[in-house]
């Protein structure tokens, strides 16, 4: 798998923005993580919200005022909806592995079957948002692939987002030549917006 590490000499300056927005939120109380349905919503959910952020915040900075207008293009609009759907689907499978190695390593859990269990569930509940069913089947070969291979002691703490990060650079809707250009920007973006979910995990989780 190929390794990126963040440099903050590549993050935008939006970014920088909802980072540091981001940490202030963290001041705020929020609900603790106990058991497995309040996990699957924690995974479900930010994995969401880091999917949005980096995907709208990259298309609004490379088109700048056109960015609205392309809303109303028919082909923009369904290649931004299959990369949406298809870089959530790794957002996904990083978080839940991400989740479930922490949990192993720091909480001594050893029910590793259910993150299969909890992925699974989450892609068939977007099924009523519809999301494609020829991803969801792919993300489900994916990430029975990727657990065959997982160490589960060190996947926390060696790099575990880079398939998303790579998974955004991918499948952004913008042309090859641009996005050549935009690499370290496009990757360090998504990383910097993993990296505020992993502290929030860090100190919500209490199993």
């Amino acid at each position: 798998m190929q390794k990126y590490k963040l440099s903050w000499r590549d993050i935008s300056l939006d970014d920088f923005k909802v980072y540091l927005f981001a940490m202030f939120r963290a001041f705020i109380p929020k609900k603790k993580i106990k058991n497995l349905n309040e996990l699957e919503h924690f995974i479900q959910t930010k994995s969401a919200w880091v999917t949005q952020v980096t995907l709208y915040n990259y298309l609004k900075t490379r088109m700048g005022t056109r960015y609205v207008l392309h809303f109303d293009n028919d082909v923009f609009m369904s290649s931004l909806d299959i990369a949406k759907w298809n870089i959530y689907s790794v957002a996904l499978q990083d978080l839940t592995l991400f989740t479930f190695s922490y949990l192993k390593v720091n909480f001594n859990y050893q029910n590793i079957d259910q993150s299969k269990e909890i992925f699974s569930k989450i892609l068939e509940n977007e099924i009523s948002n519809k999301m494609p069913v020829d991803i969801i089947e792919e993300a489900k070969k994916t990430f029975n692939e990727r657990i065959q291979d997982i160490n589960w002691e060190i996947y926390y703490k060696d790099l575990p987002f880079n398939p998303s990060a790579l998974s955004l650079y991918k499948w952004a809707p913008i042309a090859e030549e641009l996005k050549t250009l935009d690499r370290k920007i496009v990757l360090n973006s998504m990383i910097l917006k993993w990296d505020i979910i992993k502290k929030e995990f860090e100190k919500l989780i209490e199993f």
